[in-house]
């Protein structure tokens, strides 16, 4: 078993930046794919990002290319989003997560195995 305990996000404007920090216990970890997912109010969770855990590989949504960035230390255990340039749109409850099969990266929600309890991120206008 796996637990991924999130933590920053909150409000800020349009513009700005923020960090989302993901702590992972419990098995090995420099072999789980890390990704993040966010869900908006009324809309389905959608991915983010991934990090591939075996080449460090990094893959985005169209969305946020260019303006967010994920990173892993697997030293210690913990995966990070950070959102630079964030627009109104980016508002939503983002997830970090693990993937413990398979392939070592994905952008399907269903292929991960391991979910955070979400952060709250607000971008105002």
């Amino acid at each position: 078993q796996v637990q991924l305990v999130q933590s920053g996000g909150g409000l800020v404007q349009a513009g700005g930046s923020l960090r989302l920090s993901c702590a992972a216990s419990g098995r090995t970890f420099s072999t789980y794919a890390t990704g993040w997912f966010r869900q908006a109010p009324g809309k389905e969770r959608e991915f983010v990002s991934v990090i591939s855990w075996r080449d460090g590989n990094t893959y985005y949504a169209d969305s946020v290319k260019g303006r967010f960035t994920i990173s892993r230390d697997n030293a210690r255990n913990m995966v990070y989003l950070q959102m630079n340039s964030l627009k109104p749109e980016d508002t939503a409850v983002y997830y970090c997560s693990a993937k413990e099969y398979g392939t070592s990266w994905s952008r399907k929600e269903g292929e991960y195995d391991y979910w955070g309890q979400g952060t709250q991120v607000t971008v105002s206008s």
